[in-house]
Parts: structure tokens; C-alpha cells; sequence
């Protein structure tokens, strides 16, 4: 099996600046508070692994809910992208991060677990990264791409279980102005890579041409 670096760069870079390890981070400590680094390392195991089977679920049958349902991979990849879009301009304009902060605080209460809700769904495995998946899987149909975007996720879960480990050193070290910098550069990368998915499904539909 023949592996095409450039689609592993592209999903690995779309993955990346969707789940956005560096910026959960800092929200992750808001989360926990006067937790103990064996309660945080606990947490931050759990979260990553109910993100990943969601994740992962949706890799495996997305394309089977979107035939299911009649949605084509073309359609999907013009909504996604739009959808990505709109994700990268609150990256840009810092609303995501806003939005999960408030999401933070409102769900933050003595003694509770927010593994699962809300630093699994839908911090990390949110629908920016659940329509991500189900793109990047489709623009490589079969086992291959099934195979790499599993992999690929993987290791950017297991970034983030490092990240969320290491978060109260990570906001020591870089401060909010480099971790906001950080954002808006990866909120570009999404914009041009949502545009490309949006121009991918209309060349399907032969509103555009292709290029290469």
C-alpha cells in the first residue's frame, strides 16, 4: 500500500487545528481545579479516550449514515467546509475559545467529573472535528484512508493527553498572548484548507475545475 504523503499532511494538519490541543489546555485547568496531578492525569486518560471511539465510530460509518440518510460525499464536503470555515473565524476572532470557556463555567461544579462532558464532547471531539473525520475518510475511500485518519487521530489524542498533562506548566510557559498567537495562525491554515473542501465538492458537481 502505497502511503500519499500529501494526504497525511493535509489530515494531519486539518486534525491538528480542529481539535486544537494547545488551546484546550488552559480551559482543561479551569475544568479542574484544586485537583490533584493524579486526579488531572485520570481525567485528561478518560476525555481522550471517549473523544477517540467517537471519533473513531464516526470514521468507520459516517459515509454509511450520509448514504443512509441520501447525502453525498460532495454535498458533505461543501457543507463541512463551510462549517470548518465558520470554526476558523472564531479561532480568528478568539469566539471558539469564548464559547468554550463559557462552557467550562457552566458546566464546572464541586466534585464533578468533566471527562466525558464537557472536555470529550465537544471540546475535543466537537463537529468541526466529526465532519473533519467523515471528509478525510471519504476523500480516500476504502482502507487506506480509514486506516491513516485512525492512525493520524491517535496521535494527536495522545498529543493532547500530553498537553493536557503538561497544561499548567504549558500556560507557565507560553502566557495567553503566544497560545492566542498560535490560534490565529492555526485559524488560518483552517480557512485555506476549508476553502480547498468546499471547492473539492463543487468540482464534483462540475461547478469548478479542478486542479492537479
Amino acid at each position: 500500500m502505497m502511503i500519499d504523503t500529501a494526504y497525511m499532511i493535509t489530515a494531519f494538519v486539518t486534525l491538528l487545528v480542529v481539535i486544537d490541543p494547545v488551546a484546550i489546555a488552559p480551559i482543561f485547568l479551569a475544568l479542574t481545579p484544586n485537583m490533584t496531578p493524579k486526579q488531572r492525569s485520570n481525567i485528561a486518560l478518560r476525555a481522550v479516550l471517549v473523544a477517540g471511539l467517537v471519533l473513531a465510530l464516526f470514521a468507520f460509518f459516517g459515509k454509511a449514515v450520509l448514504d443512509f440518510i441520501g447525502i453525498s460525499m460532495a454535498a458533505f464536503r461543501v457543507a463541512g467546509g463551510i462549517l470548518l470555515f465558520l470554526t476558523a473565524m472564531d479561532m480568528l476572532f478568539e469566539r471558539r475559545t469564548k464559547r468554550r470557556e463559557d462552557s467550562s463555567e457552566a458546566d464546572e461544579t464541586e466534585h464533578h467529573d468533566p471527562s466525558v462532558f464537557p472536555i470529550a464532547i465537544p471540546l475535543v471531539a466537537g463537529p468541526g472535528a466529526i465532519a473533519s473525520v467523515i471528509l478525510l475518510v471519504g476523500e480516500k475511500p476504502g482502507g487506506e484512508g480509514l486506516v491513516t485518519i485512525l492512525g493520524i487521530t491517535t496521535v494527536i489524542l495522545m498529543i493532547m493527553y500530553v498537553m493536557l498533562r503538561l497544561s499548567s506548566r504549558l500556560e507557565k510557559a507560553m502566557g495567553k498572548v503566544v497560545i492566542n498567537v498560535i490560534t490565529r495562525v492555526l485559524g488560518m491554515l483552517l480557512a485555506a484548507l476549508s476553502v480547498q473542501f468546499v471547492l473539492d465538492g463543487l468540482a464534483e458537481y462540475g461547478f469548478v475545475t479542478a486542479l492537479g
